[in-house]
């Protein structure tokens, strides 16, 4: 069956939801690793993605697709780029936790999906109506209130979200499929994590063998890693960059709820004002966006 242009919309929004859902829940999970370090943690994540992708490959017989992206050298430099991105925005994320700045962080999962409005705007030349940029208004005017109540220019915020926003934008233009593109991302980058991963180990500074759970934990982050991202990419290849960017906000949402909620972080009157804008804007646009699908299909429909 062929599908319609409203039911690969709708199909978009449902991955963008799983994804952008899932990577709001992270925060529980990663809560399993205690005082273990960012840096090995991350670093287990991109093998075991590794290792959890490339099984599916195997499964899915689809290994040919893999060599032929191997044999492209345009292929493989836009993922290197896309691996590169991927790696800086971890890389700064570690920082920002690790220099105690991780309301700074926060705020660039906020600021992320504005910068990927705007790339679809500038850049494939997506469109908004009226009630989409009255949303994308309320949104920007709570991001605005959090960077002032900040105080100074966030440099890390900026650089996690134009990294991120950058990342999605070329996964939507590189034609490949997300689980092969995936997948060569972390062939990529692996090697060099395997590395490090041995030469902590081999100087008792890994804790992979520390308990059955944390072992456990690290090879169940490649599910947990791979998962959204999939969904993620599935999502960029069916949606408007615009709307891919306004699902953002789930997951930054999700986290501030888990953080108050459930570990007892304190909740700001600008929390409260971001929070409140951000939602009644997503709000908005959702309901603009079932509104649209229903006129599609009814069109549709009526061909």
């Amino acid at each position: 069956m062929n599908r319609t242009p409203a039911s690969t919309t709708l199909t978009g929004v449902f991955y963008a939801v799983f994804a952008y859902g899932a990577w709001g829940l992270l925060p529980i999970y990663w809560k399993l690793f205690g005082v273990i370090p960012a840096v090995e943690v991350l670093s287990h994540r991109m093998i075991w993605s590794m290792v959890f992708l490339l099984s599916i490959l195997t499964v899915q017989r689809r290994w040919p697709e893999l060599r032929q992206v191997l044999r492209s050298r345009r292929q493989l430099l836009g993922l290197f780029i896309t691996t590169s991105l991927l790696a800086f925005n971890w890389g700064i994320y570690i920082y920002g936790v690790n220099s105690d700045r991780v309301v700074e962080t926060s705020l660039g999962y906020y600021i992320c999906p504005l910068v990927t409005m705007l790339l679809g705007l500038v850049v494939l030349r997506e469109r908004l109506n009226w009630v989409q940029w009255v949303a994308v208004s309320l949104a920007g005017a709570g991001v605005v209130i959090f960077i002032q109540d900040l105080g100074q220019v966030p440099w890390i915020a900026l650089g996690l979200a134009f990294s991120f926003a950058l990342y999605g934008l070329l996964r939507k233009m590189i034609a490949i499929a997300p689980l092969v593109g995936l997948a060569v991302e972390t062939l990529m980058i692996a090697p060099l994590l395997l590395i490090l991963v041995g030469a902590w180990e081999l100087q008792g500074l890994g804790h992979f063998t520390a308990t059955p759970g944390i072992t456990l934990a690290f090879i169940g982050a490649g599910v947990v890693t791979s998962m959204p991202l999939l969904w993620f990419n599935n999502a960029a290849k069916r949606l408007p960059l615009v709307s891919l960017g306004f699902y953002q906000y789930l997951a930054p949402t999700l986290q501030l709820s888990i953080g108050v909620f459930l570990y007892h972080e304190p909740f700001t009157t600008t929390h409260g004002i971001t929070f409140g804008c951000i939602w009644a804007a997503l709000a908005l646009y959702s309901a603009n966006t079932v509104m649209l699908n229903r006129v599609k299909l009814h069109e549709q429909s009526s061909d």
